[in-house]
Parts: structure tokens; sequence; C-alpha cells
């Protein structure tokens, strides 16, 4: 008992030589998230970091809307406080926030990025600076019907005017049947950003399609937009209910689970929902790539996400880069993928048994991504609001029939020129 207790103190010593000091330790705050899900694994993978090296992670509270998130960091960065030294920012952000963000290649390891989504390292690079990391992303899907394809003789559409034409008579066959709420097609069609992902997918399908250009030139107002909106608007009220025109991903989301619905595009995260014990689809539902423009075109998936950033105020900013690290580690992302289905950005976890098992989409979806189409956020930088608000806007006109397209496209170029002056 006594070489115990003689040892006791030594062994106490040697297990905590690995440790901070109490004095040593340092204090990070950050913003990861606001409720459910998303909230609840940032607080577990950060009070693992914590224990593991010792150091105190306060988690702060932001508002659930992004507009409102989006509002509370320019108050904080504008005011340069070290108030928070690691932001969740969306990826239409980067631009917007860049000059108050480190460049995380000046901390982070120069394989850091190694494996990610270019698209993804590209849109969170501004002026060659690494500004975010990325953490989650999102693509836009065709959900469809297996069971009504099947039973119609059809195939999943490769084209948009393919979708239109098998949309209406399986519509039509179902209403004969005698569902009269059946639809063929269903979309986020409120004047939103929800809008800007989906018209940007239409445009972008097309040959020679697009907004804005990498290089920032407007090329909105052309024969690929023409058509797709021209498209787009006879769905209305054919293929579509008119409600669609205040839709967004929940509204349609209902439409389609309640069993009303050949086709919908939306998010990756309505797979579980629709799969879930209470769904009126359950085992009904395929997910496939969104239509291409005609046989020229190509597949065009909006992408979504969101990454972490380390303030330039922080007072700790290396090891606050060593907290973004650890998040967005693999192993990170495919815990959270297995547990809240946020889709990697790391491309080889696509290939992980584990997780094809549990989201069978996943082979799709690397493909999908590959494909992906950036919202011209990192090259309009804080003019993207106002770009973005001028597209959704006018776009909306061409569906709700108040607007004829070519007049449509010609005022969008108009007021984008506008908005961009000399330089974005």
């Amino acid at each position: 008992m006594k070489q115990l207790k003689s040892l006791f103190p030594a062994a106490l010593l040697a297990l905590c030589a690995g440790l901070p000091s109490l004095s040593s330790a340092a204090n990070l705050t950050i913003s990861c998230g606001a409720v459910g899900a998303e909230l609840q694994l940032c607080k577990e993978a950060v009070e693992a970091w914590s224990q593991q090296t010792g150091n105190h992670v306060e988690v702060v509270s932001t508002p659930n809307s992004a507009t409102e998130r989006l509002s509370f960091y320019q108050q904080i960065l504008s005011a340069q406080s070290s108030d928070i030294d690691i932001i969740q920012i969306d990826m239409v952000w980067p631009g917007m926030l860049a000059k108050h963000l480190l460049d995380l290649r000046e901390v982070l390891p120069a394989d850091a990025t190694q494996g990610y989504f270019q698209a993804q390292v590209d849109n969170a690079t501004v002026n060659g600076r690494l500004v975010t990391m990325p953490w989650f992303t999102d693509s836009g899907l065709l959900y469809y019907r297996k069971d009504l394809l099947e039973k119609y003789n059809k195939q999943v559409p490769q084209t948009w005017e393919e979708m239109t034409a098998t949309a209406k008579d399986v519509q039509q066959a179902e209403r004969n049947a005698g569902n009269a709420n059946a639809w063929g097609y269903i979309f986020q069609g409120r004047a939103y950003e929800g809008l800007t992902c989906n018209a940007l997918e239409w445009i972008s399908s097309q040959p020679d399609g697009g907004l804005v250009n990498p290089r920032g030139d407007i090329v909105v107002n052309s024969q690929a937009s023409r058509a797709a909106l021209t498209l787009a608007k006879s769905w209305v009220g054919d293929i579509s209910p008119r409600g669609v025109l205040n839709y967004t991903e929940e509204e349609g989301r209902g439409v389609f689970q309640s069993g009303n619905a050949l086709f919908m595009r939306n998010w990756p995260y309505v797979w579980a929902l629709v799969q879930s014990q209470d769904s009126a689809v359950k085992d009904k539902v395929g997910v496939a790539p969104l239509p291409r423009g005609g046989s020229t075109g190509t597949h065009a998936s909006t992408l979504g996400g969101w990454g972490l950033a380390v303030s330039r105020y922080s007072a700790n900013p290396k090891l606050a880069a060593e907290l973004v690290s650890y998040l967005t580690s693999a192993q990170q992302q495919k815990h959270r993928a297995l547990i809240g289905a946020y889709n990697p950005v790391i491309e080889s976890l696509y290939q992980d048994p584990e997780l094809l098992a549990a989201m069978p989409y996943y082979s799709q979806l690397h493909s999908i991504l590959n494909d992906g189409v950036m919202r011209p956020a990192s090259i309009t930088a804080a003019r993207y609001p106002r770009v973005t608000n001028a597209f959704f806007d006018q776009v909306h006109g061409v569906l709700a029939g108040e607007l004829p397209v070519d007049q449509a496209l010609t005022e969008l170029e108009g007021e984008l020129t506008r908005i961009k002056h000399r330089n974005w």
C-alpha cells in the first residue's frame, strides 16, 4: 500500500504531462448550428476535441434563419470582435465575408483539402485565400416514384423534355384511375434562394447556359435561358400545381411524400424522410440526376452546403484552425453522414461500404456532385444577395405568367449590369 501511495503522484504527473496545464489551456467559441441534430452533433464533436486537448470550447447560439445568421455574423465581424473564433458559413457567403476571415492555408497543412471535391475547394477560395473549410455539401436531385414508372412502363427521364412528357402521361393516367390530386412534377417555386437553385439548374443544363460565368461576365440573356424558362413556365398549372409558385422544400416534400407526385426536385435530406415508417411512399422512391437540357445539354445540379471559417480577429487563430481541421476530418464527416445525413465533401467517402449501405443513392450522388453547378457567389462577392434577388424575382415573374420570357431576361441583364457597374 505504501508503495502504491508513493507511485500515485508520479503516475498522476505522467498522465497530466500530455495535457495543457490549466494556465495554458485556451478558450474558444464556435457557431456551428442553430437547432436539432446539426447543433447536437457539433456539440458532441466539440466536447470530444476538448477532452482530447484540454481546451475549453463554448458553442454559441445563433439564429436558425440563414439570413438572420448572416446579419449576425456581419455585425460581429464588422466590429472586429473576438467574441466568436469559428463560424459556420453558407457556401454562398465566402465572397461576402472573405476580408474578415483567416486564410486557412497559412495555418493548416498543405494537404488539408486533398481528396475534397475540387468545386468545393474552389468555392471556398477567394482571391487565392482558403477562407472556409468545406464541411458538408448538398446537391439538387430528381426523386421519382419507381412503382408508377413501372406501372406505366416508363423510363427515368434523361432530358427535361422527356420528364415533361412522362409527367403529363402518368399524371393523366393516375387522375383517370381516381387520384384527382395527382401531379407530375414538384419543385421549389417561391421567390427565394431555392428558386435561384432550381432556375440555375434549368439554365445550366442547356448548352452554353449560365447566369454569371467564372470570368464575371453576365451571360443570362441567352437562347439557353429562353429555352429553359419557356419550358419551366409551361409546367405551372399543367404538370405542376399553381401553388408551386409558393413552394419551398418542405411544401414540395409534403405533396410528394403523401403520394401525390411522380417527380420532385429536392435536396438529399429528403431521402431519409420519404423512407420513414410513416411515409406513404416508403420503398417506392428512386433518386436520379436532374435531367439535362435536350440531347446536347448536361446534367446540372446546384450545389449547396456549409463550411467552417476562422475569424481574423480571433485571439487563438492557430488553435481555432486545429479545431476546424478536427471537425472536418474524414472520421467526423463519416459520422455526421451516418447519424445526420450530412453529405461529405471528401470524395472517397462515397465509396465507403458502411455509408453506401445506409444511403444507397451515394453511388449516384458522387457523380452528381462532380457535375455540380456553383451559384456565382464568390465572383459577385458582396453583391451576390442583389444578384440572386434579381434572378429569382424575374424567374418568378415568368413562372407566374406576369412577364414574357424575353422581357424578363432583358430586364434581368440590365439590372445585373447596373449591380456590377464596372466590376464585381
